[in-house]
């Protein structure tokens, strides 16, 4: 709908400061000539719209313009109440709950019911079978060195095992796949890097302060830190019929390919690295490394030693 695209514009306009009417039409899938005629009305609408010229130029608002809450539906406030519970159950933060009962608050009593209804429709849970508290410390920790904009030391242990001492800016709390990360600028390497919140220890606000730097969060940068084509490694895994799922509940359905001889290939790509070798070894027997030749012999390497740990019967 037209009037749901020049909010979406003005949003846009709002959170960017100023776009090129062409990344406009291709967001909206327009024309140039359309994003134009959309400009011209929200102008007529008394929205302070304002074109720059130059390369550099493009299409932005007055400063300091903002939105009225009113423009909010009760679709769009069950959506955000959605996602705040969502982050609630891997982290308690009794500012965020304090902000679902604002939301909730501002539903008309005689829209309550639908609301809640949209609210229950979608539950994303992160929260962890067990609860560690030390996490709850460490993300208090963190929290409030963003806050104040304080360092935080820690002592860190690689996935190689290898510990070290860092002095660390912190910028953003990431959470991926049930694990908390941190996004911080490393004093000792100069350069942002990602820590995750498992393997930090001693974890303490230091004295000072720091500024933060300007970054793109849009990008996710951490993606690049973890898997880029320099550091992956193409893998060909054979699996056993009686874990087909397991491999498809990993890979996807479409990369889990019948060999028609009663197994299951699947061609993937993961950093090489110990957590690598874990992952793999963690299918047991039902798995086969095909390629590359050198990470299935680094596999029988480390199931001949574990054949060898349980040779002789265990310490006392």
């Amino acid at each position: 709908m037209k009037l749901d695209r020049l909010l979406a514009i003005v949003v846009l306009l709002i959170n960017r400061g100023r776009v090129q009417a062409k990344d406009l039409a291709d967001t909206f899938e327009v024309s140039i000539r359309t994003i134009y005629r959309d400009i011209d009305t929200l102008g007529q609408a008394g929205i302070p719209v304002v074109t720059y010229q130059g390369a550099s130029g493009g299409i932005g608002l007055a400063e300091g313009y903002r939105l009225d809450r009113n423009v909010l539906t009760d679709k769009d406030l069950a959506s955000i109440v959605t996602a705040l519970r969502s982050v609630s159950t891997s982290h308690t933060n009794v500012a965020r709950d304090l902000l679902m009962e604002k939301l909730s608050s501002i539903v008309p009593e005689a829209k309550n019911e639908d609301f809640q209804a949209n609210t229950s429709r979608f539950i994303v849970d992160y929260s962890m079978w067990t609860h560690p508290e030390e996490l709850q410390i460490k993300l208090q920790l963190i929290e409030q060195g963003m806050d104040q904009l304080r360092p935080i030391t820690f002592t860190y242990c690689s996935a190689e095992g290898t510990q070290t001492h860092r002095t660390t800016d912190p910028h953003t709390l990431v959470l991926k796949k049930h694990s908390w990360y941190l996004y911080a600028f490393c004093h000792e390497r100069n350069d942002f890097r990602m820590f995750k919140l498992v393997r930090m220890r001693d974890v303490v606000l230091a004295q000072g302060s720091f500024e933060r730097k300007p970054i793109n969060l849009q990008d996710r940068p951490w993606q690049q830190e973890w898997a880029t084509p320099d550091n992956k490694v193409a893998l060909s895994l054979r699996f056993h019929a009686r874990i087909r799922h397991i491999a498809e509940e990993w890979f996807g359905i479409e990369n889990v390919v019948s060999d028609g001889e009663g197994y299951y290939i699947s061609q993937v790509a993961f950093p090489e690295d110990n957590w690598l070798y874990g992952f793999i070894l963690g299918f047991g027997a039902d798995v086969e490394v095909l390629e590359p030749l050198h990470i299935r012999e680094e596999i029988r390497r480390i199931a001949e030693q574990i054949v060898q740990n349980y040779k002789a019967p265990p310490l006392t």
